[in-house]
């Protein structure tokens, strides 16, 4: 049965004072004796009441300007999920006083980067959401606004030791620990796995780092289960970590290739970001059955594992990272809510099998 709501009448009553007494209390204005007023507020406890912050939003007739800046969506097809999620909320909020402005960087110029974040930053809005892919650059920007007291929440790049409100998105470091275990289960025996990063700076984008330090740990736990007296030095996996230049570089072809001619032992793949459609056309050209595992629902990515070419795609969510992304900041500046300081979203494992409970029509 469904809790019955608390009216302010119904405090006035408990309290044995009157509705505009209650309503000095609630908003704090008007002269209200102090014991009246502790009364008031005991008697909002015992009741358990809660106010009505949409109602209280509503009549409050202010406006929100909000700032959001993540990688072009024109650019990389991954990031039209999160701009869908973004305006979805952005057009969800509207009715309370909130506006959106984004702004887009080129994800493969730092100084795109640091020129959408400073226009944002000018705009002095009432706060951010922000995709930090370039971690030392994002922290200065970190700095002033909390010295603006602009809140701002991060999705896709989990940074810590820094005052956001909150994170919202993948668990990198399990997401990564979990392409481990998909590239490695049912394996005859043991071998080579690679991780494959696609045109990215490593040592700048921290979830990148945590997805690979996740990968080696799946396998380091899992030699030292099979032979626990055995050095780590001596486990019977091999791991590789592949830098590979953007995929219309001819080296990109070159590296990859050398990477399948000389590896016999190779087993598995596991592409640190959404490319894995770009390395799924060379493994067929080779006799030896090697397994790709990779990131989310591109359409790229959809042919490659209806072909299975690709084994499996981890779903990172990205079109609800934005979504609430922007309702935590919402949550926080409009209707003065706890927001919860990490908000991880599921890993999902999608197969050719159960693909199309994920694809939207």
């Amino acid at each position: 049965m469904a809790k019955k709501a608390v009216r302010i009448k119904d405090i006035a009553a408990k309290a044995n004072v009157s509705v505009g007494t209650v309503d000095r209390v609630l908003h704090n204005r008007g002269r209200v004796a102090e014991d009246v007023r502790q009364k008031v507020l005991r008697m909002m406890k015992e009741l358990e009441y809660e106010p009505n912050m949409i109602a209280r939003t509503l009549g409050a007739n202010r406006t929100y300007r909000l700032a959001a800046i993540q990688p072009n969506h024109t650019l990389d097809p991954y990031w039209q999920a999160p701009w869908d999620g973004i305006h979805k909320a952005a057009r969800e909020l509207q009715q309370y006083g909130i506006s959106l402005t984004v702004y887009s960087y080129d994800m493969t110029r730092v100084e795109s980067f640091l020129e959408q974040a400073e226009l944002a930053t000018q705009s002095r809005p009432n706060g951010i959401l922000i995709a930090p892919l370039f971690y030392r650059e994002s922290l200065p920007f970190f700095e002033r606004w909390q010295q603006q007291q602009i809140p701002y929440v991060l999705f896709n790049s989990y940074i810590t030791d820094i005052e956001a409100v909150s994170y919202v998105g993948q668990d990198s470091y399990q997401s990564g620990f979990l392409a481990g275990k998909l590239l490695q289960f049912g394996q005859a025996s043991a071998g080579t796995f690679a991780i494959a990063h696609i045109a990215e700076d490593i040592a700048n984008s921290v979830h990148i780092t945590q997805k690979e330090r996740g990968f080696r740990d799946y396998f380091a736990q899992l030699a030292a289960q099979r032979s626990p007296s055995q050095p780590a030095e001596s486990s019977p996996y091999t791991i590789l970590s592949i830098d590979l230049p953007p995929a219309r570089e001819p080296s990109f072809a070159q590296k990859l290739t050398q990477l399948l001619a000389q590896e016999r032992q190779l087993l598995g793949i596991f592409v640190s970001t959404s490319k894995a459609y770009e390395i799924a056309p060379y493994l067929p050209l080779h006799p030896r059955s090697i397994r790709l595992v990779g990131y989310d629902l591109l359409a790229e990515n959809i042919h490659f594992l209806n072909e299975g070419t690709i084994d499996f795609l981890i779903n990172q969510n990205p079109k609800e990272q934005g979504y609430h992304g922007l309702y935590a900041l919402a949550d926080q500046l409009v209707f003065k809510k706890d927001v919860a300081a990490l908000k991880y979203l599921p890993l999902d494992i999608i197969a050719k099998e159960n693909l199309h409970y994920y694809v939207e029509k």
